[in-house]
């Protein structure tokens, strides 16, 4: 179910939408005026985001896309919402309250080796860690997607949020959505967007990168193989590549991870809110 509130102040009205107020969601933001609006900012957890239009038509009604991290304690806060207009600036601010949610832990007994990588891979993997976090840093200005569809057929098999603690150590918390889809099965891009990188990792094996724009990137994991390049322009329904088993995986399944405005947010939730 999608919840929404209504909240006005000033010259605007701001209407979030979200599945639900939690950790892991997405919230799309719904800004009217008016007065027509040459650009709207919205600035949530310490992080900008820019506003779009869906209808060039009606520019009294504008939308921006955030998120609330997985990680994000409960707690009110503050949203800021900016605008210019022909008569001057706008600005208001509304409260969003983020509610506690309950992720599920599993604990496993498994290989020593599958738990922590040998010392010979730490600067590989500390390198494309350091190159993933400047490509989510960066997102194109560009709003490139319109709605987004599902990469694969099959159902998402594993909760996203999950902990899992190997051995007695636990680990960060499962950040995407597992779908148990056959090798070799196509896997689409699921929104439009510029691939930022396509490249085989130490723990996602190859993978692909995709800047949706203002703020919305996807990665998919353990790819058999890759069909795109890095600066390739690509819709939702474009193959990227195919399902596999490469990486740090046991066996073969898509795993999508999507970021809004720097939070991991559950891809299942994006499906529902941007249709």
């Amino acid at each position: 179910m999608i919840l929404a509130g209504l909240m006005v102040a000033a010259a605007l009205t701001v209407t979030p939408a979200s599945r639900a107020l939690q950790p892991g969601e997405p919230v799309l933001l719904t800004i009217s005026s008016e007065q027509p609006l040459s650009s709207v900012k919205v600035t949530a957890f310490e992080i900008d985001s820019a506003g779009f239009q869906r209808d060039p038509a009606n520019p009294r009604r504008w939308q921006a896309l955030i998120g609330i991290d997985l990680d994000m304690k409960p707690g009110v806060y503050t949203v800021a919402v900016s605008a210019e207009s022909a008569q001057g600036p706008l600005q208001t601010q509304i409260q969003i309250s983020v509610l506690a949610k309950k992720f599920p832990t599993r604990r496993l007994s498994v290989d020593e080796a599958f738990v922590n990588p040998p010392e010979s891979a730490r600067a590989r993997i500390d390198a494309e860690s350091k190159e993933m976090t400047a490509i989510f840093a960066a997102s194109a200005s560009t709003r490139f997607w319109s709605a987004f569809i599902r990469p694969v057929s099959q159902p998402a098999n594993s909760a996203f949020g999950k902990r899992s603690v190997f051995n007695g150590q636990p680990r960060n918390a499962h950040s995407g959505a597992d779908f148990l889809s056959p090798a070799g099965t196509p896997v689409k891009a699921g929104g439009a967007g510029r691939v930022m990188l396509a490249k085989n990792l130490y723990y996602s094996g190859n993978a692909v990168i995709i800047d949706h724009g203002l703020g919305v990137f996807s990665l998919f994991a353990h790819l058999s193989r890759i069909d795109v390049r890095p600066g390739e322009i690509v819709s939702a329904a474009d193959v990227v590549g195919l399902v596999g088993a490469t990486g740090r995986v046991t066996g073969a399944h898509l795993h999508w991870t999507v970021r809004v405005a720097g939070a991991r947010v559950d891809p299942l939730a994006l499906l529902l809110l941007l249709k």
